[in-house]
């Protein structure tokens, strides 16, 4: 009878919903349900939604509790200590025989709303035992006062709980596994499993402007969201009110499904102008102005862009004059001041009723989480640039796959000084904060190595993503008490040079993650966390995601990467086709995209890149990595910049040459510090620079430096 008060009391209160039940039931007799530990409410929770007479694996110091005793009447209780080897045998025995039983792997409720570390012998436990494993994702206590989240969440007291079961599991590895390695592999199984079921439950199925939704009912409509170099805060309600009444506008000027041209930089209107084009299914295309107005003028070809949305303040600013005379002799370029002229206080009072109804009526609207969010283009280091369509779907399930790796709340602040069309400054550094409640404070360009620092000390910024060029840079301009606040500094792009790594461990006490990721895969493909951390690798792939490495003849243990997943782009368009979408596909079918990028995966899933399957040289026959040359060149002179190109030549094939800026860079100095290194792996030519060849985002430029090195010994 108390079980059954309890259940509709919950479901009143909490609206407690269950899902996938029919997965219990799957399960069979000797079940070990896993879940994740959001709050004190959890054991009650699966108590008494689940069917049968669970059994609960608790802490036995948290068993002694008074208050939780009552409680665990409604279960059998299995008091152990999950660090004593004997408690954790008496459980593999227990679960050897018929029963139902619960344990919380992380040990203790999160402290972050992530998840916390995995206990490796709770998977020894499964492994040993031989138990089906029950996935349980618990949604919604995290927000209860009973969670931990104090000061770190907006707490509720009746916020909606889910309970969703997952399709029942097991373990299994290699045989030949023993002692501590098979603890820490079985640990490491049980810890994807439990990241695979948070990607999995979360809601990345939905747009962009109903994820913002979302996260306003979450953190609050007053919550502070946005900022730029204007120093005006700006929270959901402003950003919503905003985005819908410049979106109104741009509807008598566009058409629904429309790819529009976004020139213009980072800041809290342009964020205005991207979320009110795709509220009213238009697709916002960034356009990198770095490139020129040639670039643009291409990349609205390839687009089919008709019309260009710019600023009169930005243009002067940025001496962009020319530029956009040259875009508006063939482009409909439209100011927005002049669009901000015809925004009247009705249309802006509509505007506000539209915000304070969203919930009510965009809902109903015709765009889906497969529509096309936006268009980026990529860099064009190594090719032609491509038009990158990602939709609603691909970013909302990258966001998700990072948050299922690391913990980052609402008291966070994003400094985004990446520029909104390049992949992490768009998809990273402006959507993933915005539609979790973070703050990301818009700095307009990365070049500024001097005032970021001051920048990321005033704002009090926790997290930045950046390149290694950039992070060099910075790292060498701030005081060592810049940083002082940052959680997170995540480096992607391009390899992460050790003397970086070391100049920012060393001055800031901060480890930098290295990841990975392309804009096709909307864009982390992996990253190195706290949790998972292997210096010299980008980490480990993303949940939800699979790879296949295809052989490439001449490389050993390494192979070019193939990657599936829902973060992977609706696919590209190009210059050759404008406007038609060619879905990704690679060797291993349709869906796959081939990154180009040779790949090594070792036992624990950490990847490592070896280099572009496009920059390896064959020299005499023998494959030879440009990007390892590059490394070893950037540890011997790490005061330089330096850049590896390969040029024909008749009697080898081809030869590597050294584009840098280390004045006496010459063969006799690199031979006598590159000592046991074959020779095949150095460059003969050398040339001298004031600078390397780096696109706007802060990569190098490969086309450019080849040019460079071939016109120089034409």
């Amino acid at each position: 009878m108390l079980k059954i008060f309890l259940k509709w009391l919950l479901t009143f209160l909490f609206k407690v919903d269950v899902k996938g039940i029919e997965n219990y039931k799957k399960a069979g007799d000797r079940v070990l349900i896993i879940a994740n530990h959001s709050s004190f409410l959890d054991p009650l929770l699966l108590g008494v939604f689940l069917p049968d007479k669970i059994t609960f694996a608790i802490n036995s110091n948290i068993a002694k509790l008074w208050w939780l005793k009552p409680f665990l009447g409604l279960s059998h209780v299995f008091p152990m200590d999950p660090t004593h080897p004997i408690s954790l045998k008496n459980l593999i025995h227990f679960l050897q025989k018929p029963s139902k039983t619960v344990i919380f792997p992380e040990g203790r409720i999160t402290v972050t709303g992530s998840l916390m570390k995995v206990y490796d012998g709770t998977g020894m436990v499964v492994d040993k035992s031989g138990a089906t494993i029950l996935p349980i994702r618990i949604e919604g206590a995290q927000y209860t006062h009973f969670s931990r989240l104090k000061n770190i969440v907006r707490l509720r007291y009746f916020p909606k709980i889910t309970l969703q079961i997952l399709p029942p599991t097991k373990i299994s590895f290699a045989n030949d596994l023993r002692g501590k390695a098979r603890r820490h592999a079985s640990g490491l199984i049980l810890t994807d499993i439990m990241s695979d079921m948070m990607f999995s439950t979360s809601q990345y199925k939905q747009t962009l402007f109903s994820a913002m939704l979302d996260a306003k009912k979450v953190h609050g409509g007053k919550h502070k969201v946005a900022e730029d170099l204007d120093r005006i805060p700006i929270s959901y309600n402003t950003l919503i009110t905003r985005s819908l009444a410049i979106g109104n506008a741009l509807t008598k000027i566009t058409a629904k499904g429309e790819n529009v041209g976004v020139y213009l930089p980072n800041s809290s209107k342009t964020l205005n102008v991207v979320l009110g084009l795709q509220i009213h299914q238009r697709v916002p295309a960034m356009l990198n102005y770095s490139t020129g107005a040639a670039g643009m003028i291409s990349a609205c070809h390839t687009a089919k862009i008709k019309t260009v949305l710019t600023s009169h303040r930005f243009i002067e600013l940025g001496n962009f004059a020319e530029d956009a005379q040259i875009l508006s002799e063939t482009i409909n370029l439209v100011y927005l001041e002049d669009l901000a002229k015809d925004i009247r206080t009705l249309n802006k009072l509509g505007a506000l009723i539209q915000a304070k109804t969203a919930h009510l009526w965009y809902p109903r609207t015709q765009c889906t989480p497969e529509s096309p969010a936006v268009v980026l283009f990529t860099s064009g280091s190594e090719g032609t640039p491509k038009g990158v369509v990602l939709s609603h779907r691909n970013i909302l399930a990258n966001h998700k796959q990072v948050s299922a790796r690391i913990s980052f709340n609402a008291q966070d602040t994003v400094l985004n000084f990446l520029p909104m069309f390049h992949s992490f400054g768009f998809t990273v550094g402006t959507m993933l904060p915005i539609m979790n409640g973070m703050t990301t404070f818009f700095y307009p360009s990365p070049l500024h190595y001097s005032i970021i620092p001051e920048m990321a000390y005033e704002t009090n910024s926790t997290i930045i993503f950046g390149t290694n060029t950039f992070l060099a840079a910075y790292g060498k301009k701030a005081h060592a008490y810049d940083f002082f606040n940052m959680r997170y500094v995540v480096a992607g792009a391009e390899k992460l040079h050790e003397n970086t790594r070391k100049l920012w461990s060393e001055k800031f006490g901060i480890r930098i993650m290295e990841g990975y990721g392309a804009t096709e895969t909307s864009p982390v493909a992996a990253v190195n966390t706290p949790m998972f951390y292997k210096a010299g690798t980008v980490g480990r792939l993303m949940p939800g995601m699979q790879y296949k490495l295809e052989t490439v003849p001449g490389i050993e243990n390494a192979g070019k990467l193939h990657l599936y997943g829902e973060n992977i782009m609706q696919g590209y368009l190009l210059a050759d086709k404008p406007g038609e979408l060619v879905p990704p596909s690679s060797i291993y079918g349709p869906g796959w995209y081939d990154t180009g990028d040779i790949v090594h995966v070792d036992e624990e899933n950490y990847v490592s890149i070896r280099g572009r399957s496009k920059r390896f040289a064959k020299i005499a026959g023998e494959m030879v990595s440009l990007t390892a040359t590059e490394q070893l060149i950037n540890d011997i002179w790490p005061d330089a910049q330096h850049v590896i190109v390969c040029i024909p030549d008749e009697r080898k094939g081809e030869q590597l040459v050294l584009i840098t800026t280390q004045i006496d860079a010459t063969n006799k100095n690199l031979m006598a510090q590159a000592k046991g290194v074959a020779s095949i792996n150095l460059p003969k030519k050398f040339i001298i620079v004031e600078s390397v060849p780096v696109l706007a985002t802060g990569k190098i430029n490969y086309i450019e430096a080849t040019e460079q090195a071939i016109a120089h010994f034409a």
